[in-house]
């Protein structure tokens, strides 16, 4: 029996591994499930009190996964938005319930009690709405980082970690081959020949010369490619992992060092986010994810082009070593409040550095004057995370009935 999976089992494959991913927790849950969070948005009373903000660029899928380090082009690193696949221009308020929502179901997942979730919605509020303080910084890096939290740790790790660390994880042994196994499948002879035709498409081609910085006549080879498993909603959308070799165009011998680089393909759809009214989006599902990349997560939008192959939208990023996520088993009650202030401020920044000056009084206005008598945060937003809390609690009880008690059964 083969190792790893082949082309034609790819579908099924994916599809139970995002289904059994879902039934690991209310917190998984609610990581691969978008679309229901923008039912409730659409279905519920508690929703309509949710006030509409300035039409910015908007995560789309703001939650606790979809946030780490990110190095820039020069290995600067910061703490951004990481995926932008569902990014929109739409309401800010929208990242915000759905950032809470996520660290809610964290939070109950670490058998914390219901006033750590009020604590930690009051600590998300105040970090939020100072980003829009008129003497607010709005860097990257203007957000104190919390002494002793989770992201904190994953942060110090990325500042350390280097090409040798990626290669390992990747490439096994910094060998010019992507290992096949049970995250890198086979592709066919007609997706190594579109992958190679998309890296010489212009704007993909000029991404990888400037993340080598090399002139754009350097030689550009595809040493390998694999097809990519990755991630949990996004399962079912194609994913490459391409190995790249760059040599400058005056080594032709090959008598001087080929630089290694990964880069990351991913097909791009249309996001299940709503968009504000009247605005004008991007063409293609691709060229939204990469504008949206650029407002709001600066380290990750200048590793990023747009693209297509086998007529579909892609996205195609540079990795880099700092690139993490952060994975959130346990939390301590510390933790948790001071990792919804950092994060809830990280958000902050990336929507304030799209508005004005007097269009962020006013977004921090709306925000302060709907705080509550017994709770320092909007009152929208306390009743939007306890009705989507029950909601998500109660699809995911179903989800594991119809998946992973059936899976349960079969083994």
């Amino acid at each position: 029996m083969s190792k790893y999976t082949e082309p034609q089992e790819r579908q099924a494959v994916l599809t139970a591994t995002r289904q059994l991913k879902m039934a690991q927790s209310t917190h998984a849950y609610v990581r691969g499930n978008t679309a229901r969070f923008y039912q409730w948005l659409d279905a519920s009373s508690v929703a309509d009190a949710i006030p509409q903000g300035p039409a910015i660029w908007i995560c789309g899928d703001c939650h606790l996964g979809n946030m780490g380090p990110l190095a820039d082009s020069r290995g600067e690193v910061a703490m951004q938005i990481r995926d932008l696949d569902q990014t929109v221009i739409g309401n800010p308020a929208h990242d915000l319930v759905r950032l809470a929502l996520s660290l809610q179901t964290a939070v109950r997942g670490s058998d914390l009690p219901g006033v750590v979730s009020a604590t930690m919605i009051e600590a998300m509020a105040d970090a939020y709405e100072a980003a829009f303080l008129p003497e607010a910084d709005d860097t990257p890096a203007a957000v104190p980082e919390p002494e002793s939290s989770v992201v904190r740790v994953v942060r110090r790790r990325a500042m350390r970690r280097r090409w040798k660390h990626l290669a390992r994880e990747r490439i096994a042994d910094a060998r010019p081959t992507i290992p096949l196994g049970r995250k890198y499948w086979p592709i066919t002879a007609d997706e190594r020949a579109a992958l190679m035709a998309l890296m010489e498409e212009p704007a993909v081609r000029h991404l990888a010369m400037t993340a080598f910085d090399s002139p754009e006549d350097s030689m550009l080879t595809i040493h390998d490619a694999a097809y990519w498993r990755k991630g949990c909603s996004s399962l079912g959308l194609v994913r490459y992992a391409v190995l790249v070799g760059i040599r400058d165009r005056d080594d032709e011998n090959g008598d001087g060092r080929e630089r290694l680089g990964l880069m990351d393909v991913k097909e791009a759809v249309a996001s299940v986010a709503p968009h504000a009214p009247g605005v004008t989006m991007p063409d293609t599902p691709a060229d939204r994810v990469v504008a949206g990349a650029r407002a709001l997560s600066p380290n990750l939008g200048e590793r990023i082009a747009a693209g297509t192959m086998l007529g579909k939208s892609v996205f195609v990023r540079e990795l880099m070593p700092q690139d993490l996520k952060i994975e959130v088993e346990q939390f301590s009650r510390k933790e948790a409040i001071a990792s919804a202030r950092y994060l809830a401020g990280v958000v902050g920044k990336a929507h304030a550095r799209q508005m004005d000056v007097s269009t962020r009084a006013e977004w921090h206005a709306t925000l302060a004057n709907s705080h509550g008598p017994t709770l320092d945060a909007p009152r929208w937003l306390w009743r939007a995370v306890v009705e989507l809390a029950a909601l998500h609690e109660a699809g995911y009880l179903e989800h594991c009935r119809a998946y992973a008690l059936g899976d349960k059964r079969a083994a």
